[in-house]
Protein backbone atom coordinates (compact mmCIF):
# COMPACT_ATOMS: atom_id res chain seq x y z
CA UNK A 1 0.00 0.00 0.00
CA UNK A 2 1.34 3.42 -0.72
CA UNK A 3 0.53 6.74 0.95
CA UNK A 4 0.79 9.99 -0.93
CA UNK A 5 -0.20 13.25 0.62
CA UNK A 6 -0.18 16.47 -1.20
CA UNK A 7 3.24 17.92 -0.89
CA UNK A 8 1.96 21.39 -0.80
CA UNK A 9 0.27 20.94 2.27
CA UNK A 10 3.26 21.37 2.61
CA UNK A 11 2.62 19.48 1.71
CA UNK A 12 2.94 17.22 4.99
CA UNK A 13 2.42 14.75 7.67
CA UNK A 14 4.66 13.14 10.16
CA UNK A 15 4.13 9.42 10.30
CA UNK A 16 2.16 9.40 7.11
CA UNK A 17 4.42 11.91 5.70
CA UNK A 18 7.52 10.25 6.79
CA UNK A 19 8.51 12.56 9.58
CA UNK A 20 8.93 10.15 12.42
CA UNK A 21 10.03 11.55 15.78
CA UNK A 22 13.78 11.30 16.21
CA UNK A 23 14.74 9.14 19.17
CA UNK A 24 18.11 7.77 20.19
CA UNK A 25 17.05 4.14 20.18
CA UNK A 26 19.39 1.19 20.19
CA UNK A 27 20.17 -0.42 16.81
CA UNK A 28 17.97 -3.37 17.77
CA UNK A 29 14.97 -1.11 18.44
CA UNK A 30 15.61 0.84 15.24
CA UNK A 31 15.76 -2.37 13.20
CA UNK A 32 12.55 -3.63 14.79
CA UNK A 33 10.75 -0.38 14.02
CA UNK A 34 12.04 -0.46 10.45
CA UNK A 35 10.74 -3.99 9.96
CA UNK A 36 7.36 -2.94 11.34
CA UNK A 37 7.19 0.03 8.97
CA UNK A 38 8.19 -2.09 6.01
CA UNK A 39 5.52 -4.64 6.80
CA UNK A 40 2.76 -2.05 6.85
CA UNK A 41 0.10 -1.46 4.26
CA UNK A 42 1.11 0.08 0.97
CA UNK A 43 -0.58 3.38 0.26
CA UNK A 44 -0.51 5.63 -2.76
CA UNK A 45 -0.87 9.25 -1.82
CA UNK A 46 -1.85 11.63 -4.56
CA UNK A 47 -0.38 14.81 -3.54
CA UNK A 48 0.80 14.29 -0.66
CA UNK A 49 3.54 9.36 4.05
CA UNK A 50 4.74 5.40 5.94
CA UNK A 51 7.77 3.67 4.65
CA UNK A 52 5.44 1.85 2.28
CA UNK A 53 4.34 4.92 0.38
CA UNK A 54 4.49 6.11 -3.17
CA UNK A 55 4.08 9.85 -3.43
CA UNK A 56 2.73 10.98 -6.79
CA UNK A 57 3.59 14.64 -7.27
CA UNK A 58 2.18 17.24 -9.64
CA UNK A 59 4.59 19.02 -12.00
CA UNK A 60 2.65 22.20 -12.76
CA UNK A 61 4.46 24.61 -10.41
CA UNK A 62 5.41 27.85 -12.18
CA UNK A 63 6.41 30.14 -9.35
CA UNK A 64 9.68 31.09 -7.70
CA UNK A 65 12.75 28.95 -8.14
CA UNK A 66 10.84 26.15 -9.89
CA UNK A 67 9.44 28.53 -12.47
CA UNK A 68 12.84 30.03 -13.20
CA UNK A 69 14.49 26.63 -13.64
CA UNK A 70 11.64 25.54 -15.88
CA UNK A 71 12.04 28.61 -18.09
CA UNK A 72 15.83 28.81 -18.11
CA UNK A 73 16.74 25.12 -18.24
CA UNK A 74 13.64 23.51 -19.71
CA UNK A 75 13.35 21.08 -16.81
CA UNK A 76 10.17 20.05 -15.05
CA UNK A 77 9.51 22.16 -11.94
CA UNK A 78 11.41 20.48 -9.08
CA UNK A 79 10.04 22.29 -6.01
CA UNK A 80 7.14 20.03 -5.11
CA UNK A 81 9.18 16.89 -5.76
CA UNK A 82 11.93 18.25 -3.51
CA UNK A 83 9.47 19.04 -0.71
CA UNK A 84 8.04 15.54 -0.82
CA UNK A 85 11.44 13.86 -0.82
CA UNK A 86 12.52 15.91 2.18
CA UNK A 87 9.35 14.88 4.01
CA UNK A 88 10.02 11.20 3.31
CA UNK A 89 13.77 11.17 3.88
CA UNK A 90 15.23 9.22 6.78
CA UNK A 91 17.20 12.19 8.12
CA UNK A 92 14.54 14.74 7.34
CA UNK A 93 15.37 17.22 10.11
CA UNK A 94 18.92 17.69 8.85
CA UNK A 95 18.02 17.39 5.18
CA UNK A 96 15.23 19.93 5.38
CA UNK A 97 17.54 22.69 6.54
CA UNK A 98 20.07 21.79 3.83
CA UNK A 99 17.84 21.13 0.84
CA UNK A 100 15.48 23.98 1.69
CA UNK A 101 18.38 26.44 2.04
CA UNK A 102 17.59 29.38 -0.21
CA UNK A 103 20.27 31.66 -1.63
CA UNK A 104 19.63 35.36 -0.99
CA UNK A 105 22.05 37.13 -3.33
CA UNK A 106 23.72 36.96 -6.70
CA UNK A 107 22.44 35.01 -9.67
CA UNK A 108 21.35 32.18 -7.37
CA UNK A 109 19.11 34.47 -5.32
CA UNK A 110 15.76 32.79 -4.69
CA UNK A 111 16.90 29.29 -5.64
CA UNK A 112 16.83 26.49 -3.08
CA UNK A 113 19.77 24.09 -2.84
CA UNK A 114 17.45 21.11 -3.29
CA UNK A 115 16.09 22.46 -6.57
CA UNK A 116 19.60 23.03 -7.88
CA UNK A 117 20.63 19.53 -6.83
CA UNK A 118 17.71 18.07 -8.77
CA UNK A 119 18.71 20.20 -11.75
CA UNK A 120 22.28 18.91 -11.57
CA UNK A 121 21.22 15.26 -11.36
CA UNK A 122 18.75 15.79 -14.21
CA UNK A 123 21.52 17.24 -16.38
CA UNK A 124 23.76 14.29 -15.51
CA UNK A 125 21.06 11.69 -16.24
CA UNK A 126 19.37 13.48 -19.08
CA UNK A 127 15.99 12.49 -17.66
CA UNK A 128 13.96 14.07 -14.85
CA UNK A 129 12.26 10.85 -13.71
CA UNK A 130 15.61 9.03 -13.54
CA UNK A 131 17.05 11.95 -11.57
CA UNK A 132 14.18 11.72 -9.09
CA UNK A 133 14.76 7.97 -8.78
CA UNK A 134 18.45 8.54 -8.03
CA UNK A 135 17.52 11.16 -5.44
CA UNK A 136 15.10 8.68 -3.85
CA UNK A 137 18.04 6.35 -3.21
CA UNK A 138 20.49 9.08 -2.31
CA UNK A 139 18.22 10.51 0.40
CA UNK A 140 17.12 7.10 1.74
CA UNK A 141 13.49 7.87 1.04
CA UNK A 142 10.83 6.07 3.07
CA UNK A 143 9.00 4.74 0.08
CA UNK A 144 9.16 6.46 -3.28
CA UNK A 145 8.49 9.86 -4.85
CA UNK A 146 7.30 9.95 -8.46
CA UNK A 147 6.41 12.86 -10.73
CA UNK A 148 3.01 12.05 -12.20
CA UNK A 149 4.38 12.69 -15.71
CA UNK A 150 7.56 13.86 -17.39
CA UNK A 151 5.70 15.73 -20.12
CA UNK A 152 5.52 19.50 -20.03
CA UNK A 153 2.02 20.33 -18.78
CA UNK A 154 0.28 23.52 -17.75
CA UNK A 155 -2.91 24.19 -15.86
CA UNK A 156 -5.68 26.14 -17.56
CA UNK A 157 -9.22 27.02 -16.62
CA UNK A 158 -12.24 29.22 -17.13
CA UNK A 159 -14.04 31.28 -14.51
CA UNK A 160 -17.79 31.57 -14.11
CA UNK A 161 -17.56 34.91 -15.94
CA UNK A 162 -15.83 33.32 -18.93
CA UNK A 163 -12.30 34.54 -18.15
CA UNK A 164 -9.59 32.17 -19.43
CA UNK A 165 -6.76 31.64 -16.95
CA UNK A 166 -3.47 29.87 -17.63
CA UNK A 167 -0.74 28.63 -15.32
CA UNK A 168 -0.68 27.60 -11.70
CA UNK A 169 -0.34 31.13 -10.35
CA UNK A 170 -3.46 32.40 -12.15
CA UNK A 171 -5.38 29.22 -11.32
CA UNK A 172 -4.58 29.72 -7.64
CA UNK A 173 -5.61 33.36 -7.81
CA UNK A 174 -8.97 32.59 -9.45
CA UNK A 175 -9.64 29.17 -7.94
CA UNK A 176 -12.77 30.18 -6.07
CA UNK A 177 -14.19 31.57 -9.34
CA UNK A 178 -13.38 28.57 -11.54
CA UNK A 179 -16.05 26.82 -13.53
CA UNK A 180 -13.71 24.50 -15.45
CA UNK A 181 -10.11 23.33 -15.11
CA UNK A 182 -7.94 21.25 -17.45
CA UNK A 183 -4.38 20.49 -18.46
CA UNK A 184 -2.61 21.61 -21.59
CA UNK A 185 -2.02 19.32 -23.38
CA UNK A 186 -5.04 17.33 -22.26
CA UNK A 187 -3.63 13.95 -23.31
CA UNK A 188 -0.46 13.97 -21.20
CA UNK A 189 0.51 10.48 -20.11
CA UNK A 190 1.41 9.39 -16.58
CA UNK A 191 4.63 7.51 -15.97
CA UNK A 192 4.30 3.70 -16.21
CA UNK A 193 5.68 3.46 -12.66
CA UNK A 194 2.85 5.68 -11.44
CA UNK A 195 0.26 3.32 -12.91
CA UNK A 196 2.11 0.32 -11.46
CA UNK A 197 2.07 1.95 -8.03
CA UNK A 198 -1.73 2.08 -8.20
CA UNK A 199 -1.83 -1.67 -8.84
CA UNK A 200 0.42 -2.31 -5.83
CA UNK A 201 -1.49 -0.03 -3.45
CA UNK A 202 -4.04 -1.11 -0.88
CA UNK A 203 -5.30 2.40 -0.26
CA UNK A 204 -5.26 5.59 -2.31
CA UNK A 205 -5.02 8.91 -0.48
CA UNK A 206 -6.11 12.10 -2.21
CA UNK A 207 -4.78 15.15 -0.41
CA UNK A 208 -4.32 17.07 1.73
CA UNK A 209 -3.00 19.90 -0.38
CA UNK A 210 -3.97 22.90 -2.44
CA UNK A 211 -7.12 21.79 -4.23
CA UNK A 212 -6.59 23.20 -7.73
CA UNK A 213 -2.79 23.31 -7.82
CA UNK A 214 -1.78 20.19 -5.92
CA UNK A 215 -4.45 17.48 -5.76
CA UNK A 216 -6.51 18.00 -8.91
CA UNK A 217 -3.64 18.39 -11.45
CA UNK A 218 -2.71 14.72 -11.04
CA UNK A 219 -6.31 13.65 -11.60
CA UNK A 220 -6.52 15.63 -14.86
CA UNK A 221 -4.32 13.09 -16.60
CA UNK A 222 -6.98 10.87 -18.21
CA UNK A 223 -5.06 7.59 -17.96
CA UNK A 224 -4.19 8.15 -14.32
CA UNK A 225 -7.74 9.09 -13.34
CA UNK A 226 -9.07 6.05 -15.21
CA UNK A 227 -6.59 3.81 -13.42
CA UNK A 228 -7.67 5.13 -10.04
CA UNK A 229 -11.30 4.45 -10.96
CA UNK A 230 -10.71 1.00 -12.44
CA UNK A 231 -8.84 -0.55 -9.50
CA UNK A 232 -10.86 -1.85 -6.58
CA UNK A 233 -8.97 0.11 -3.93
CA UNK A 234 -10.54 2.37 -1.31
CA UNK A 235 -9.99 6.04 -2.13
CA UNK A 236 -9.81 8.51 0.74
CA UNK A 237 -9.99 12.26 0.30
CA UNK A 238 -8.22 14.03 3.17
CA UNK A 239 -9.74 17.45 3.51
CA UNK A 240 -7.68 20.53 4.28
CA UNK A 241 -8.00 22.18 7.68
CA UNK A 242 -8.53 25.66 6.27
CA UNK A 243 -9.61 27.24 3.02
CA UNK A 244 -6.86 28.82 0.97
CA UNK A 245 -7.05 32.55 0.25
CA UNK A 246 -8.32 33.13 -3.30
CA UNK A 247 -7.82 29.50 -4.40
CA UNK A 248 -10.64 27.99 -2.30
CA UNK A 249 -12.01 31.11 -0.65
CA UNK A 250 -15.52 30.60 0.83
CA UNK A 251 -15.67 26.99 -0.37
CA UNK A 252 -16.96 24.30 1.99
CA UNK A 253 -15.91 20.65 2.25
CA UNK A 254 -18.63 19.42 -0.09
CA UNK A 255 -17.47 21.81 -2.79
CA UNK A 256 -13.91 20.54 -2.37
CA UNK A 257 -15.11 16.96 -2.78
CA UNK A 258 -17.27 17.83 -5.78
CA UNK A 259 -14.24 19.20 -7.63
CA UNK A 260 -12.13 16.15 -6.73
CA UNK A 261 -14.94 13.82 -7.81
CA UNK A 262 -15.36 15.64 -11.12
CA UNK A 263 -11.64 15.40 -11.88
CA UNK A 264 -11.42 11.77 -10.79
CA UNK A 265 -14.58 10.68 -12.55
CA UNK A 266 -16.02 9.07 -9.41
CA UNK A 267 -16.69 10.07 -5.82
CA UNK A 268 -14.07 8.82 -3.33
CA UNK A 269 -15.55 6.27 -0.94
CA UNK A 270 -14.25 8.05 2.17
CA UNK A 271 -13.53 11.57 3.35
CA UNK A 272 -11.55 12.52 6.46
CA UNK A 273 -12.29 15.91 7.99
CA UNK A 274 -11.03 17.61 11.12
CA UNK A 275 -13.41 17.79 14.08
CA UNK A 276 -11.05 19.50 16.50
CA UNK A 277 -11.87 23.08 17.44
CA UNK A 278 -9.32 25.62 16.33
CA UNK A 279 -8.70 28.37 18.94
CA UNK A 280 -10.48 31.63 18.17
CA UNK A 281 -7.28 33.70 18.17
CA UNK A 282 -5.79 31.49 15.45
CA UNK A 283 -8.99 31.61 13.40
CA UNK A 284 -8.95 35.42 13.67
CA UNK A 285 -5.40 35.50 12.28
CA UNK A 286 -6.43 33.27 9.38
CA UNK A 287 -9.51 35.40 8.72
CA UNK A 288 -7.26 38.42 8.19
CA UNK A 289 -5.63 36.49 5.34
CA UNK A 290 -8.97 35.43 3.85
CA UNK A 291 -8.97 31.85 5.16
CA UNK A 292 -11.54 30.04 7.27
CA UNK A 293 -11.72 26.63 8.99
CA UNK A 294 -13.26 23.67 7.20
CA UNK A 295 -15.78 21.71 9.25
CA UNK A 296 -18.72 19.52 8.33
CA UNK A 297 -22.24 20.52 9.35
CA UNK A 298 -25.47 18.51 9.16
CA UNK A 299 -26.34 19.84 5.71
CA UNK A 300 -22.95 18.84 4.31
CA UNK A 301 -23.13 15.43 5.98
CA UNK A 302 -26.45 14.79 4.28
CA UNK A 303 -25.04 15.77 0.89
CA UNK A 304 -22.04 13.48 1.38
CA UNK A 305 -24.36 10.57 2.15
CA UNK A 306 -26.25 11.28 -1.07
CA UNK A 307 -22.95 11.29 -2.94
CA UNK A 308 -22.10 7.88 -1.50
CA UNK A 309 -19.13 9.14 0.49
CA UNK A 310 -18.57 8.05 4.09
CA UNK A 311 -17.40 10.98 6.22
CA UNK A 312 -14.94 10.33 9.03
CA UNK A 313 -14.62 13.23 11.44
CA UNK A 314 -11.72 13.13 13.88
CA UNK A 315 -9.31 15.42 15.75
CA UNK A 316 -6.42 15.42 13.27
CA UNK A 317 -4.82 18.83 13.69
CA UNK A 318 -1.94 20.28 15.63
CA UNK A 319 -0.80 23.83 16.28
CA UNK A 320 2.78 24.70 15.50
CA UNK A 321 4.84 27.84 15.90
CA UNK A 322 6.18 29.20 12.62
CA UNK A 323 8.98 31.77 12.64
CA UNK A 324 7.43 33.62 9.72
CA UNK A 325 3.71 33.08 10.36
CA UNK A 326 3.33 32.66 14.12
CA UNK A 327 0.88 29.98 15.26
CA UNK A 328 -0.49 27.92 12.37
CA UNK A 329 -2.57 24.76 12.12
CA UNK A 330 -1.30 21.65 10.39
CA UNK A 331 -2.44 18.06 10.06
CA UNK A 332 -1.04 16.06 12.94
CA UNK A 333 0.87 13.15 11.38
CA UNK A 334 0.30 10.65 14.15
CA UNK A 335 -3.39 11.50 14.61
CA UNK A 336 -4.08 11.27 10.90
CA UNK A 337 -2.06 8.07 10.56
CA UNK A 338 -4.08 6.54 13.38
CA UNK A 339 -7.38 7.36 11.66
CA UNK A 340 -6.21 5.98 8.31
CA UNK A 341 -4.74 2.76 9.67
CA UNK A 342 -7.83 2.16 11.79
CA UNK A 343 -9.93 2.47 8.64
CA UNK A 344 -7.59 0.13 6.76
CA UNK A 345 -7.84 -2.41 9.56
CA UNK A 346 -11.64 -2.22 9.58
CA UNK A 347 -11.82 -2.63 5.81
CA UNK A 348 -9.58 -5.68 5.91
CA UNK A 349 -11.75 -7.15 8.66
CA UNK A 350 -14.79 -6.91 6.37
CA UNK A 351 -13.16 -8.89 3.60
Amino acid sequence: MTFILGIFTAFFILFLFGRLPKRRDTPAIQNARNRKLSAGAWVIAVEGYTRNITAVVAVTDEGGSSGRLKNEWGMLPPGDVRNCMVALAENDNELKSILDFRFDRGELSGHSLGNLLLLAVTEMCGDFSLAVEKMNHLLAIRGRVLPVTTEGIRLAGKTSEGLQVHGELDISKHGHELQEIWLEPQNARPLPDVLSAVDDADVILLGPGSLFTSVIPNLLLPDFAKKLCDVEKPRIYICNLMTQPEETENMDIVQHLEWVSAALGETPEFLIANSEKIPDEIIDAYHEQGAQPLYLDNKQRAVLREMGCIAIEAPIMSIIESKSEGKVVRHDPQKLASVIFKLISELKGEE
